[in-house]
C-alpha cells in the first residue's frame, strides 16, 4: 500500500481521474473509489448503482456516490458488462468509507476482450504517474477553497 500526501493508493491498482479503481484479475474487473474520494467526500449515505448485466464504456458515468457534502459520479475505469454489484452497500455504505479497496468496492465488470482491456488500462493512471496524479488533485482542491 503507497501512501501519498495522506492517501493509501496501492500501486497495483490503477485509477481513473474521477477517482474510480480498477482490480484487473484476467478479464475480470473490480472497481470502487480510491481513498481520496471518500475522505474528500467525507461519510457515504447513498449510492446509486447500475445493474448487472449493463454494458458501460470507458468514461461513462455509471452511478451516483452521494456524501453528506456532495454528489458524486461513479465513472466506468473501463469498458464491459456489470456482472456482479456489492449488495452489502446497499445497506453499508460506510464501507466505502472504511474499506474503499476491500469490502467497500462496488463492482465488477467484465471485459469482452483482454487485448482491449489492455489497450483501455493504458489510459488509466498507474504506477509512477500516481504520485503526479494526487498532487495535481490536491493542488487543484487548494485553488478551489482559495477561491470560495
Amino acid at each position: 500500500m503507497a501512501e501519498i500526501k495522506g492517501y493509501n493508493m496501492p500501486d497495483e491498482l490503477y485509477y481513473h481521474e474521477e477517482h474510480s479503481w480498477a482490480r484487473v484479475d484476467g478479464t475480470k474487473v473490480t472497481i470502487g473509489m480510491n481513498d481520496m474520494f471518500q475522505k474528500e467526500a467525507g461519510d457515504i449515505v447513498f449510492i446509486d448503482l447500475p445493474e448487472e448485466e449493463d454494458d458501460v464504456e470507458q468514461g461513462e458515468t455509471c452511478g451516483k456516490i452521494q456524501s453528506r457534502k456532495w454528489i458524486g459520479k461513479l465513472v466506468a475505469p473501463v469498458s464491459g458488462e456489470i456482472v456482479e454489484i456489492n449488495e452489502d452497500l446497499e445497506d453499508d455504505t460506510s464501507l466505502i468509507n472504511s474499506d474503499p479497496y476491500g469490502e467497500g468496492w462496488i463492482l465488477v465488470i467484465e471485459a469482452e476482450e483482454e487485448d482491449d482491456l489492455k489497450e483501455e488500462l493504458e489510459n488509466l493512471i498507474h504506477g509512477d504517474g500516481i504520485v503526479d496524479f494526487i498532487e495535481s488533485e490536491i493542488k487543484k482542491t487548494e485553488e478551489e477553497k482559495a477561491k470560495a
